[in-house]
């Protein structure tokens, strides 16, 4: 019961942010080029920040390495849940601008916003070993991958321009990836640097810009909603495939996994089972217009299946809990 008042509050509290967004676009209070203008932001400093204070806090070397049974397991369900959406793709033949979101929605799930939150109410500080193993998979998978096919599925490239696309190696780099990747190499030095004392001034900047992601994010959201018109959100097929890729497939995915590495002698502690099964259920991405707006995608298609998965939510965690 505590785990689901404490997962209630957390999606009514990114459903009031949004609704800031909404309410203040429609007041006037943002121009045309406001959404623009956060959408840089987000992508080229305050995600990257974000990224790289995230993983300094929460992991070391020796945890990233003494957590290699899980990664292979998060990992293995990535890989499936991309399979599985690039097959959906064709088979429903979602039109380009929507196929990058669509996919993203089946792999990769809101880890930090509110699967760190539900996991430490769920199953406490004894699982956070655990919940890493996804953080880091589900890092990497989104800004690699995820965040290569966002830019992609662009709608306004087509032919020899399309083609060209897919060999751009910058969009293989987006600078969230980058603070990724500099995090990691921190991690291999001999001293934590968190715990540098002259630092500190640098880290604390990092971690200010870094926390701008969560709150602009969500009022983005819900200008674009504004922009739309409350009559956007709608439950066609797409959405409705995607919705069932992120609370379904993805988590019955990822069990599978677990159920045959138990059936061939794997030690798997049904804590980290657990964790790994929640955590694959968290809502979508609230970065995904963000991505989508960049990669000149259907924004308002990534803005409604975000929201939607997060409303959806509250119904859908009792029956994970169960």
């Amino acid at each position: 019961m505590a785990a689901l008042f404490t997962s209630v509050q957390s999606i009514l509290t990114i459903v009031l942010i949004i609704a800031l967004g909404y309410i203040l676009r429609k007041q006037g209070w943002f121009d045309d080029n406001f959404g623009g203008t956060i959408s840089k932001l987000l992508m080229k400093v305050a995600l990257p920040a974000s990224i790289f204070t995230s993983v300094l806090k929460r992991l070391t070397l020796s945890k990233l390495l003494g957590l290699s049974s899980g990664l292979v397991f998060g990992f293995g369900g990535v890989c499936l849940g991309y399979i599985v959406a690039f097959v959906l793709v064709k088979l429903l033949k979602v039109r380009p601008g929507r196929r990058g979101t669509f996919i993203n929605m089946f792999v990769n799930a809101n880890t930090i916003f509110i699967g760190l939150p539900l996991n430490l109410a769920l199953f406490g500080d004894k699982a956070m070993a655990y919940f890493l193993m996804y953080y880091v998979v589900n890092t990497v998978s989104t800004w690699t991958l995820g965040a290569f096919l966002m830019s992609w599925d662009d709608p306004t490239k087509t032919g020899a321009q399309s083609g060209k696309s897919t060999f751009n190696w910058k969009k293989l780099l987006p600078p969230p990836l980058v603070g990724f990747l500099v995090a990691l190499v921190f991690l291999f030095l001999p001293f934590h640097v968190m715990q540098v004392s002259w630092l500190a001034f640098l880290i604390n900047a990092l971690t200010y810009v870094g926390s701008l992601v969560t709150p602009l994010s969500l009022i983005y959201i819900g200008i674009v909603l504004c922009n739309a018109g409350l009559s956007s959100i709608r439950f066609d097929k797409d959405t409705i495939f995607a919705l069932i890729g992120r609370f379904v497939i993805a988590p019955a995915l990822i069990a599978m996994l677990i159920l045959v590495g138990m059936h061939r002698g794997f030690n798997i502690p049904s804590l980290e089972a657990q964790t790994l099964i929640v955590q694959a259920s968290a809502p979508g991405l609230a970065v995904l217009p963000i991505l989508a707006n960049e990669g000149h995608g259907d924004v308002e298609y990534a803005t409604n299946v975000v929201t939607t998965s997060t409303v959806l939510f509250a119904i859908v965690l009792p029956v994970i809990i169960v």
